[in-house]
């Protein structure tokens, strides 16, 4: 099983580098707090905060998936130089669309960097609304 990597507090780290190792491989939900049944709901999931990952032909990220639980929902894959290869600026971003069931979700997201393996968010609870 490949080891899978999660975001820490970087407030809690001294080295700049480590920072920034470590948010540019972490993906992070971004939705409301609040869903209605049956209704699309948007959750985006973007790399990194602060600093952005690499696009390079050997070293960028290659996948996001989408969980609800331990359920995939949704994945996305990207080449190297979706971004604009090396001169690029942005954050690797996807936006899914989901139709909630339940009571709650409780959304998790994995990446996978070609270079430095599966990174995972932390989990995400949504309530959900008849």
């Amino acid at each position: 099983m490949p080891k899978i990597n999660r975001y820490v507090d970087i407030d809690t780290i001294e080295r700049e580098s480590k920072k920034d190792y470590i948010d540019r491989h972490s993906p992070f939900i971004h939705c409301e707090s609040t869903a209605k049944a049956g209704e699309p709901f948007a959750v985006t999931v973007k790399m990194g905060k602060e600093y952005t990952h690499p696009d390079d032909f050997d070293h960028f990220i290659e996948g996001v998936q989408l969980y609800n639980g331990e359920t995939l929902l949704a994945k996305a894959e990207f080449v190297a130089g979706m971004l604009g290869g090396q001169d690029h600026k942005g954050h690797a971003t996807v936006t899914f669309n989901v139709v909630p069931k339940g009571k709650k979700m409780t959304f998790v997201a994995q990446s996978y960097c070609t270079k430095h393996g599966i990174w995972e968010s932390d989990p995400v609870e949504v309530a959900v609304a008849e």
